[in-house]
């Protein structure tokens, strides 16, 4: 008979009405009640329990033991492999790294894997301690299901704030930081690229004919799904939202460029009398004007400045200043 493994993160039995029992480790598992055990497949312990326990089969052994990480789901008779992902939530990693959370669950067992820790396992685990936990399996599934897309739905909600903010950061003509858009372009894309075959995954999911799936858990899966396309319409419209801000931001630099640019090009020609005079008064050669008056200085300075104020109005009147 297969016993509790020694090294897990949770492991316990449903009651059926909403709390559990904790299983003792190294007991042999019960039968009877669905229980849930939760591992991380980098503990050796663990890992070695998953090699050698008779509940998996070699595909959901490879699987739960890390090695795939896309979304995926599949069916072995009335027991399902599923490879869901989430957010991640933790510090110094980014948050458009997803985690991927293995599942092996069947009417009377689930199995659960991961690497890196995920606020959702949390948010199904903790309402047992209130009698408001998942039923049965179906509802376990259901649930992590939800959770994972909530979160998601937070980080997609955050992204669209923040592409609000530099939106009319932009309209006051004030340039985001260097990377700050490019950053998060990424994220939109890299969350994508994860929740849309997850949401395919949840319909699919919602359609399967397994008998210990309900039909009120198969319509809350479907709404899973539904909410999931929406968040991937948000995805795509930031998608879209950013790229107008690059042309925008691209706009506007290039705007200051040619602004900059003209201001060089109108004091260039302010100038130019004033340097085509000092060039030609600055040859050294004989009979130059005034050079025998000691104020031909400054009667040359004057001129150079009348040339310089009549050149200006002349811009002005001409609307090209």
């Amino acid at each position: 008979m297969e016993q509790v493994p020694t090294n897990t993160i949770y492991s316990l039995q449903l009651d059926g009405a909403g709390g559990m029992q904790p299983l003792i480790k190294g007991a042999p598992l019960p039968t009877e009640q669905a229980c849930w055990l939760h591992i991380d497949y980098t503990e050796p312990e663990a890992a070695l329990w998953l090699q050698h326990t008779s509940l998996l089969n070699d595909t959901a052994r490879e699987a739960l033991l890390g090695q795939s990480s896309r979304p995926k789901l599949i069916r072995q008779g009335e027991k399902l492999l599923l490879i869901l992902r989430g957010i991640n939530h933790n510090d110094h990693d980014r948050p458009e790294e997803m985690v991927a959370l293995r599942i092996f669950i069947s009417s009377h067992m689930i199995l659960s894997s991961r690497c890196r820790p995920l606020l959702s396992e949390s948010d199904v685990f903790e309402p047992f301690s209130t009698q408001d936990g998942s039923l049965n399996t179906s509802d376990w599934l259901v649930n992590i299901c939800d959770a994972l897309t909530e979160r998601a739905g937070e980080f997609v909600e955050t992204l669209h704030d923040n592409i609000l903010a530099l939106e009319e950061a932009v309209l006051e003509n004030t340039l985001p930081a260097t990377g700050q858009l490019g950053r998060i372009r990424k994220q939109l894309i890299m969350i994508r690229r994860y929740l849309s075959p997850q949401r395919d995954l949840v319909a699919r999911l919602a359609s399967e004919k397994v008998t210990w799936i309900n039909e009120e858990d198969r319509r809350r899966l479907l709404d899973i799904a539904d909410r999931l396309r929406r968040w991937l319409d948000d995805l795509d419209a930031g998608v879209a939202r950013t790229a107008i801000l690059a042309d925008e931001i691209n706009n506007i630099m290039a705007e200051a460029t040619n602004k900059r640019a003209y201001q060089m090009s109108i004091m260039a020609l302010l100038f130019l009398p004033a340097s085509f005079l000092t060039g030609l008064f600055g040859i050294n050669l004989a009979g130059m004007p005034g050079a025998d008056n000691p104020l031909a200085f400054w009667i040359f300075c004057a001129i150079l400045t009348g040339l310089g104020l009549s050149l200006a109005l002349w811009l002005k009147l001409k609307r090209w200043w």
